[in-house]
């Protein structure tokens, strides 16, 4: 299982990167990771990743582009939004546009495994 990670914080994508070597976790690499919506779909043209990490705020393409923009290449691929971002509607637009699943931020390492293997299984 291939993993992208996408956040405009170097911290969160760090973060992310850590929690991901978890036991549950088995067999998912890191192909990628990006600081903001372009770069994550050119990554993912070249990586072909099956699960994403995508934050919602970031400069040049926003998350929510970028989520409809890798949906729309890659209609299978597993897009989990990170995001800061707590109310409702944020987290139904990002899922009405192709994410499959919502984590808000802060979280803990527990709650990012279980959002990953919800999203993957």
């Amino acid at each position: 299982m291939k993993l992208m990670i996408v956040d405009d914080s170097n911290i969160i994508r760090s973060r992310i990167a850590r929690a991901v070597v978890h036991p549950q976790l088995q067999g998912m690499i890191i192909v990628g990771m990006a600081r903001n919506g372009l770069e994550a779909v050119s990554l993912c043209e070249r990586s072909r990743p099956d699960v994403v990490t995508m934050d919602l705020t970031m400069p040049e393409m926003d998350g929510n582009a970028c989520v409809e923009a890798l949906i729309q290449r890659f209609p299978e691929i597993n897009i989990l939004v990170v995001s800061a971002l707590s109310d409702k509607a944020t987290a139904i637009d990002a899922l009405t546009r192709g994410a499959r699943g919502f984590l808000y931020k802060p979280f803990t390492d527990e709650q990012l495994v279980n959002a990953l293997l919800e999203i993957v299984n």
